[in-house]
């Protein structure tokens, strides 16, 4: 309608939003739906959050803060970052936003300008592309490929830099794939980093806490210092305290770079829920000792969902490193036809018809950037889980 921005036609809707939407309707139908489209644990909140909000609420926290975050919440923002990372900040150089979502989105609104490029690997979070084109800049993919666990190299990355290179935007463990990078191949890219001093750093470590084995988390201004200076460290409550709906986020960076981010949040959401930050408070100072448990039942869920589906004719599941995802590729699938009647000509159609002849509910690969694959969410129940690799199993058995 002419009444909209064009700039509308430069994005496209959450397909994994669409995913899940579409699932809860099938469902609502009377369909027998497993959903392994949303990113959220399955389990809920820990109930010293849960009381700690409670006690905002009877303390009368209801009003509103300050723009980017109440100074108990930075104070403890520092401190985890601190103990977590090894990295130094000042609450001047903290920000807490609606979710880790509207700090990336704040970042892109703050910092680009018309044809500054965010060097983006692939596969990659639905939403950054549509972010950096929002906010009038231009996405450059690099894609990494499967055999090499999804993870892209340092002449990748050198060869994607230019004049316009505005941001390199970095995700370990990685949303959709789950693959994370080690020390050693993160100082690899951060080298390449420091010959482009005009390049600054963007990391999504929201899923720090769920790492594998002997996977060990880092982020790039720990591994690099000299990096520290523009490199904005993003992160959240979301994942690892199951806190989804909670929608805190927050990042540490250089503070000219906090103070415009804050100006842009001045003028679009101001401050985010003051019953949820109190929330996120008890979640950041509280205890800890549930994480790692929590990463062990995620990692045997993972072992779970990757056995399944490499017993799936045409299935090829690497087995990553951390979040919750695994990332499979379907190329043996593609080019065939379901038991159904429907055509497998790429990941879209393959996951359409998974969902309507089987009730499993994935996403397909290409609103990730890479094809042909799907991405699994395995944030859900054991009993589901093997119930939905049995399903995927006997429709890929049905290709013909």
């Amino acid at each position: 309608m002419p009444f909209l921005s064009a700039t509308l036609d430069r994005v496209k809707p959450s397909p994994t939003i669409a995913v899940t939407t579409k699932a809860a309707e099938l469902r609502a139908a009377g369909r027998d739906i497993i959903g392994l489209g949303a990113g959220e644990p399955d389990f809920d909140t820990p109930d010293n959050i849960k009381a700690a909000a409670k006690a905002a609420i009877d303390a009368g926290q209801t009003k509103y803060t300050a723009v980017d975050g109440i100074p108990a919440l930075k104070e403890a923002i520092c401190a985890k970052f601190k103990r977590d990372n090894a990295l130094d900040y000042t609450p001047a150089q903290i920000t807490v936003g609606t979710g880790g979502k509207q700090v990336l989105y704040n970042a892109f609104m703050a910092t680009l300008n018309p044809g500054d490029e965010v060097i983006i690997p692939a596969p990659y979070w639905v939403s950054y592309p549509d972010m950096v084109l929002l906010g009038g800049g231009e996405p450059v993919f690099i894609e990494g490929a499967m055999d090499k666990g999804y993870k892209i190299t340092p002449e990748q990355l050198e060869a994607a830099i230019t004049p316009k290179t505005k941001w390199f935007l970095f995700n370990s463990p990685s949303n959709p794939t789950g693959a994370g990078y080690s020390w050693s191949e993160l100082k690899a890219l951060t080298d390449v980093l420091l010959r482009h001093p005009h390049v600054w750093v963007m990391t999504d470590d929201m899923y720090e806490h769920l790492a594998f084995g002997n996977f060990k988390f880092c982020t790039p201004a720990q591994v690099e210092p000299a990096l520290y200076d523009r490199t904005l460290t993003i992160n959240g409550v979301s994942k690892a305290y199951a806190m989804t709906g909670w929608r805190i986020g927050y990042a540490g960076g250089p503070e000219v770079l906090i103070k415009a981010m804050r100006k842009v949040q001045s003028q679009s959401t101001s401050n985010p829920s003051s019953v949820s930050q109190h929330a996120a408070l008890e979640a950041l100072n509280g205890p800890q000792d549930y994480l790692g448990p929590n990463a062990e039942l995620f990692q045997r869920r993972r072992d779970l969902v990757v056995d399944g589906l490499n017993a799936c004719p045409g299935i090829t599941c690497p087995r990553p490193e951390g979040a919750f995802y695994v990332y499979p590729s379907i190329a043996g699938c593609i080019g065939k036809t379901s038991a159904g009647g429907a055509k497998i000509t790429d990941d879209e159609a393959f996951a359409t018809a998974l969902l309507e002849e089987t009730g499993v509910a994935v996403v397909f690969g290409a609103a990730f950037g890479l094809s042909p694959n799907f991405r699994v969410s395995y944030a859900t129940a054991d009993a589901d889980l093997t119930e939905a690799c049995k399903r995927i199993k006997t429709f890929c058995e049905g290709l013909t």
